[in-house]
């Protein structure tokens, strides 16, 4: 695992210092080996994790003759089999590694070799006779690569941090995607929260060549189901797939290890590994000791099962906990709604200390069926069907009940779920995912701000490749946004904060496109979830593995920011902080902060994304420039023009 950073300089006047500092910034995602390379037109750097071939491999990594540079982040689980392709015509090889297979197989195939790479990455390759800079990012988003057009020419790198170190690079706030943060707790498809500064969306490649940029794709998602599955048949090509893919990511030359929750993914990523002879297992968990939502006597269950030698972390809170929140703002890139990524910092800090590889179950929710939200899209229809007063009147009456310390306690799903019923389907099902509603977000605003989910995010579900039935619709969306760009941008960020390669088997898209096959009764079937998985499990684990709803690694953010949490919160978001930021009003935060702490309401998910979104701003000195603040008028018009989420 690497981190990659580079830009172009049409003036033929390479800047060595640049292209040093924004590789050092990203020296925690590849400490073992760092290296730069520069010509004329182009500054190239990298930083290593070696996982494979630990001697050889060193990058940038140059072709025989000088002409053609990569850098490269991820993994080509594939590489051998390629590797063999490409030996039959003609290449040699002076190292065991997947960079130097992948090099290979763009001087062959050129663009044309990208639908033949399995695994995750996100690389640059440059082409110095052509002056030609192509950058690529893999098919489910799993590895980042942002981007920033400068005039004719480019930056790009693995965080953002790498892009900042540039003296031209403006570190703006960009208010749509501010707007979407408020609403979703992530940035959805290409924007950021910094203006100028885009994502390179999963499964596309962008080619620079001598100022002028060209993009498209070479994979795209895609939900067709297949009629003609049966159970049967279903169960026997996905234990194939998934014993393929499983094989595939525990090829490497340093220690691996499963994350273990207990629950039926990791479970199952756990039973695969074993299968197919990783030997010894090692198994990580976090734990939180006298908990109801503890999952300690689950995953010991499943490490015992397998024979697996177990570590876990208590997470209970300490005083070092605020500085671990600064370091998440810090190594996050962008402002961490998610407050999952506070055991995933103690987890990835415990494994590091063991291995440098460790498999994961992520993705397996998105492609199957596994959040209770699809759940809840269907149960909402019939309630749709009553008098529009009738569902306002529950509403406001499950804002009645008793607010609770719980994680996500009965009291929060109630009232988000009767609130949603008030939305259309497709505003619902982004709504039950996010924090603040259109007419919070609304009074969130100074006069004069934008107002209003940007057109290009409404506007996915309405694509000619969106599928039709509400839940294939939304896995689709959320494998397209909420997947990328909240779930594996979090996992990415922290793993990588502590130099922790993190490998997601279930995106292996030979799994994403039969998952993307399957009729949907063959993912939700009634109340049960991820129906096949399980159906395909039930043998294979213990039955309460089988059985068990999900939880998910979170921290109980409604209880902590009343108490061991409360000082930094009340610290962060103030009168001065939050009108030092320009866009958002001081009073509505008070009343939010207001009801949370006198426990009116349950608004931890809300104050904890405007926390580490000031801390963020803080952190790397964002700005919201003048010329970004709307006239009042215009942002009448376009709240009049959009439909708010």
């Amino acid at each position: 695992m690497c981190g990659i950073a580079g830009f172009t300089h049409r003036d033929g006047r390479p800047r060595p210092e640049l292209i040093r500092q924004a590789t050092y910034s990203l020296v925690h995602r590849g400490p073992d080996q760092q290296g730069v390379w520069e010509s004329p037109w182009v500054s190239l750097g990298a930083v290593r994790l070696k996982i494979l071939d630990l001697d050889a491999g060193d990058q940038p990594l140059k072709s025989e003759d000088g002409g053609t540079v990569v850098v490269f982040n991820g993994e080509i689980y594939n590489f051998r089999e390629l590797g063999r392709a490409l030996e039959q015509r003609g290449h040699c090889f002076r190292t065991r590694c997947d960079t130097e297979v992948l090099l290979k197989a763009f001087l062959e195939w050129d663009l044309e070799c990208l639908p033949r790479l399995r695994g995750m990455f996100a690389f640059a390759v440059w082409c110095e006779p052509e002056r030609r800079l192509v950058l690529v990012r893999d098919r489910m988003g799993i590895k980042p690569i942002y981007l920033c057009r400068l005039g004719e020419d480019l930056i790009f790198g693995s965080e953002l941090k790498a892009l900042f170190v540039h003296p031209d690079v403006e570190r703006r706030l960009d208010l749509a995607g501010l707007d979407a943060y408020l609403s979703l707790n992530y940035v959805p498809g290409t924007g950021t929260l910094v203006k100028g500064i885009e994502k390179l969306p999963p499964g596309e490649w962008l080619e620079w060549r001598d100022g002028r940029v060209q993009r498209g794709n070479y994979w795209q998602l895609r939900l067709n189901p297949d009629p003609s599955w049966t159970p049967d048949s279903a169960k026997e090509a996905l234990d194939a797939l998934l014993r393929a893919a499983v094989r595939e990511h525990l090829t490497a030359d340093v220690p691996l290890g499963v994350w273990a929750s207990g629950g039926l993914d990791s479970s199952t990523i756990l039973h695969y590994a074993a299968a197919v002879g990783l030997g010894r297992l090692r198994t990580f968990s976090v734990s939180f000791p006298g908990r109801s939502f503890d999952e300690s006597r689950y995953f010991r269950r499943v490490a015992a099962w397998y024979g697996a030698e177990h570590e876990e972390y208590e997470l209970v809170p300490t005083p070092d906990l605020a500085g671990v929140i600064e370091q998440l703002v810090y190594f996050g890139d962008e402002p961490g709604a998610d407050a999952g990524a506070v055991p995933l910092w103690y987890l990835s800090r415990l494994c590091r200390r063991r291995v440098t590889v460790v498999l994961s179950g992520e993705g397996a929710d998105e492609l199957f069926g596994g959040y209770v939200t699809y759940l809840a899209d269907r149960l909402a229809r019939p309630l749709r069907r009553l008098p529009r007063p009738v569902r306002r009147l529950a509403s406001s009456v499950a804002g009645l009940w008793p607010v609770s310390d719980e994680k996500i306690g009965f009291d929060y799903k109630l009232k988000r779920f009767l609130e949603g019923t008030l939305l259309p389907a497709d505003q619902a099902h982004l709504y039950w995912n996010g924090t603040f509603s259109s007419r919070e977000k609304q009074s969130l605003w100074v006069p004069g701000s934008p107002s209003g989910v940007r057109p290009a995010f409404l506007d996915i579900l309405g694509r000619p490749e969106a599928p039709a039935g509400s839940l294939n619709r939304y896995l689709w969306l959320d494998q397209l946004c909420y997947l990328p760009d909240d779930i594996l941008y979090k996992c990415d960020r922290v793993s990588m904060a502590h130099s922790l390669e993190v490998r997601p088997p279930f995106l292996d898209h030979r799994i994403v496109e039969f998952a993307a096959s399957l009729p949907p009764r063959f993912k939700v079937r009634g109340t049960c979830l991820k129906w096949i998985l399980r159906e395909l499990m039930k043998d294979k684990l213990p039955p309460e593995v089988i059985r068990r709803r999900k939880e998910g690694l979170d921290i109980p953010v409604h209880e902590w920011l009343r108490g061991p949490l409360r000082e930094m919160l009340l610290e962060t978001l103030n009168r001065t902080t939050v009108s030092e930021l320009g866009v958002l009003a001081w009073e509505p935060v008070s009343n939010c902060l207001t009801r949370h702490l006198e426990r009116r309401a349950n608004l931890g998910y809300h104050l904890w994304g405007l926390m580490t979104l000031v801390l963020w701003l803080r952190t790397w000195k964002i700005r919201a420039a003048p010329e970004e603040v709307f006239s009042e008028q215009k942002q009448q018009r376009i709240a009049a023009r959009h439909v708010l989420l």
